[in-house]
């Protein structure tokens, strides 16, 4: 990506624009500054690595910085494990932001509170929080003014102190500014800045029992960290008008601006934490590290590369509102980076033996097959081939229908980097008229690779030797949701709204031996299977567990800028 604004490199996305703007200004009087502010209270997702991306990108883009700032004001959620999560997920996408954490400016976020109230601008508010709903109002009707908004400042000061001072209970008091209880805007309706919580905070302990609301704490922290755009999802854009109000009664130099981006959606899937949290601690998947959720830990445990999401996220550029993107453009751009770089080998998902007839029972010849079919320099692997094999189940009709043209008696096929072979008798089991074997006779001829030119063959098949195959299970994957889903904004039935396919487990699939020892972060192609890797969370010294991480099948086509 260009840092080379000055020639106009990459300004179509109106963000750039806006900044670009800016910049020519001498808006600000210090570099370009973005911020990336999550809640240590869950996982990163992949919408979460959009306004990353976003962030990180524009600020690169001006040579400017970026920060991760973790918006850590309520000790009732949060937590050190999430922390460490969300600094492992990012270092993982390739980038390392400055880290700050939102409680190391409580000292000066309670001295902007007392500014406030010197100015008049706040007030301390003994309404219930079920008082305090009755009081807004609604989109329709106007609030009324809480009865102690009238407080003297002497008194406002006196009593914010005795918060600070951990006099009253939880929920007791709360700060509010003073702005308009009739504004149109439900959240200049003088909104809640300071709350009492009775909590030990991860990392301040005790020391404090208030807490400055996220509104409020946002933009102070913007300001002292020198963030001059401060970019965030669409539907923080009813809240600018409040983030720019708490900034200008600060009468704060060169304020940061605010402005909104769409939030990224992938269809088939959910990106709310809240709707993430449900799945999770409802037991319909497999922890937050489940391969079927857009989670950056579910992600990285189906074998995604952070080079395939960044792809993703370069093509969708700036979304100006709330999108759902197809998840097979996601898919494309993981196969896109996964095509050049993967390994193959044979897998057996539904094995079916076949004996050829005419190799000795005791002979085993070891053939060289490309491990990549055009890039040489991934090498070649040593492949067994003995007179039992397994193939596909599928890929033999006894009865072929018109158009198959795979095994059948009578019939010849090549099987991958080895021989013709043809079939010429089924075995079948006499009780349920089952398929069991099918007898084969092979052409020594006609080895892969010798060069031979005689008759053609209409299908090539992948294989795996009996003898020296390699037991796994593997793990396919599918849309979360049903394509019919309908999310409610609470009380989802989630088992009616899962896909029931969404995970496919084959227990005894069949590899070639050369899988036997896979390397933990390295990612196959199964031929004619797709692309997996080994599941760390559940493979054994004794069991090999692999995750599709996705198909071969390409679905998505490109159609223009979103």
């Amino acid at each position: 990506m260009s840092n080379d604004h000055s020639k106009g490199a990459e300004t179509t996305d109106f963000l750039t624009r806006m900044i670009k703007e800016d910049v020519e200004n001498n808006v600000y009087h210090r570099p370009v500054a973005t911020r990336f502010p999550p809640e240590p209270n869950g996982y990163l997702h992949i919408g979460s690595a959009y306004a990353i991306h976003i962030n990180h990108a524009i600020a690169s883009r001006f040579n400017g910085t970026f920060n991760l700032r973790f918006d850590d004001t309520n000790p009732l959620k949060e937590d050190m494990k999430y922390v460490d999560a969300i600094r492992e997920d990012i270092e993982w996408l390739g980038l390392k932001p400055g880290v700050y954490f939102g409680s190391d400016y409580a000292h000066q976020i309670a001295e902007a509170a007392r500014k406030l109230i010197i100015k008049g601008k706040a007030y301390v508010c003994d309404l219930t929080p079920e008082q305090m709903t009755e009081y807004r109002g609604t989109l329709t009707e106007a609030g009324k003014n809480s009865p102690f908004r009238e407080r003297s400042i002497e008194e406002n000061v006196s009593l914010f102190e005795q918060m600070l001072a951990g006099v009253f209970r939880a929920s007791a008091k709360v700060l509010r500014a003073k702005i308009d209880m009739s504004s149109p805007n439900m959240n200049l309706r003088d909104p809640v800045l300071y709350r009492i919580i009775h909590a030990e905070h991860y990392r301040t302990g005790t020391t404090w029992c208030v807490y400055p609301m996220y509104d409020f704490a946002h933009p102070i922290q913007d300001w002292m960290e020198g963030i001059t755009h401060s970019l965030c999802s669409a539907e923080f854009k009813e809240h600018r008008p409040l983030y720019e109000w708490v900034l200008a009664e600060l009468e704060v130099t060169e304020p940061p601006k605010q402005r909104e981006f769409g939030r990224l959606n992938i269809s088939g899937s959910v990106t709310s934490k809240r709707y993430l949290r449900e799945l999770v601690e409802g037991g319909f998947v497999d922890g937050w590290d489940d391969p079927r959720l857009p989670t950056l830990k579910g992600l990285r445990r189906r074998g995604v590369t952070p080079e395939g999401i960044r792809h993703f996220l370069d093509e969708l550029g700036v979304i100006r509102r709330n999108s759902m993107v197809d998840s097979a453009m996601l898919d494309h751009f993981i196969r896109q980076d996964l095509k050049d770089r993967c390994r193959n080998a044979m897998a057996v998902m539904n094995p079916l033996k076949v004996i050829i007839t005419n190799v000795p029972e005791d002979c085993t010849e070891m053939l060289s097959i490309p491990n990549h079919e055009h890039d040489e320099a991934l090498g070649m692997r040593e492949v067994p081939f003995s007179r039992e094999l397994y193939i596909e189940r599928e890929d033999f009709m006894e009865e072929p229908d018109p158009g198959f043209h795979r095994l059948s008696p009578g019939k010849e096929v090549r099987l991958k980097g080895a021989y013709f072979i043809k079939c010429e008798h089924v075995v079948k089991d006499p009780a349920t008229g089952d398929i069991m074997e099918i007898h084969c006779t092979y052409d020594p001829l006609t080895k892969s690779g010798s060069g031979f030119k005689g008759r053609k063959v209409k299908s090539t098949l992948h294989w795996v030797c009996a003898k020296h195959g390699i037991s796994a299970e593997l793990h396919l994957y599918d849309t979360l949701l049903k394509e019919s889903a309908e999310l409610l904004e609470s009380d989802n039935n989630w088992g009616d709204l899962l896909n029931p396919d969404s995970l496919i487990r084959i227990k005894d699939a069949i590899l070639e031996p050369s899988m036997k020892e896979p390397a933990m972060n390295q990612t196959y192609q199964f031929i004619r299977h797709g692309y997996f890797c080994l599941d760390f969370k559940h493979a054994t010294e004794h069991r090999l567990v692999f995750n599709r991480i996705v198909s071969l099948k390409d679905s998505w086509k490109k159609t223009g800028k979103n």
